[in-house]
C-alpha cells in the first residue's frame, strides 16, 4: 500500500518547514535558539520537549531578539522545575507573550506569530534540564530564513 502523502511532507504543506535545536544543559543565562535573516517569517507552532527532566525550580522563557527594535517574549516566565517536568513532557507556546507555556501534548499553538530578523532565545533561572525545540514557519518576505543558531 502507497502512502500519498508522508508525514514530513504533510507537516511541511501545512504547518512550513520545521527547524530544530537543543538548549543543551540548562543554566541561568540566554541562549540563541534560532536566527531569522532577510525579513519577516510567520511562526506557525513552536513546542518543545524535555530529553533530560528538569527538576529544580527554574523560571522560563523564549524571547524573540530582533536585530531592530524591543526584545519580546514569546510566553512569560513560567516555573517549569519546581514541579519536575519529566522526561518526554511537551510545551507548546500558544503565541499569547501573556500566557505561560502549556504543559502537556495538548495544548495548540496559536496561528502566526510573526517575527522580523533576529534571534529566538531560551532564557533560563535553573541549572538541569535538557529542551528540544521544534518550530515551523513560513516567509513572509521573499527570501526571508529561519535556521537553528
Amino acid at each position: 500500500m502507497s502512502q500519498l502523502n508522508p508525514n514530513a511532507a504533510f507537516t511541511k504543506a501545512v504547518l512550513g518547514p520545521m527547524v530544530s535545536k537543543s538548549t543543551g544543559t540548562l543554566a541561568a543565562t540566554t541562549v540563541p535558539l534560532f536566527t531569522i535573516a532577510g525579513g519577516l517569517v510567520a511562526v506557525t507552532s513552536i513546542v518543545g520537549r524535555v530529553t533530560t527532566a528538569i527538576t529544580v525550580a527554574n523560571s522560563y522563557k523564549l524571547q524573540h531578539n530582533p536585530t531592530n527594535g524591543t526584545t519580546a517574549d514569546i510566553f512569560a516566565a513560567t516555573d517549569i522545575g519546581t514541579t519536575d517536568s519529566a522526561l518526554g513532557e511537551i510545551f507548546v507556546a500558544t503565541g499569547l507573550k501573556t500566557d505561560t507555556v502549556i504543559k502537556g501534548a495538548r495544548g495548540i499553538s496559536h496561528p502566526y506569530i510573526v517575527m522580523e530578523t533576529g534571534q529566538i532565545e531560551s532564557v533560563s533561572a535553573g541549572t538541569d534540564g535538557v529542551l528540544l525545540w521544534y518550530v515551523t514557519w513560513v516567509p513572509i518576505d521573499d527570501g526571508a530564513t529561519l535556521v537553528a543558531a
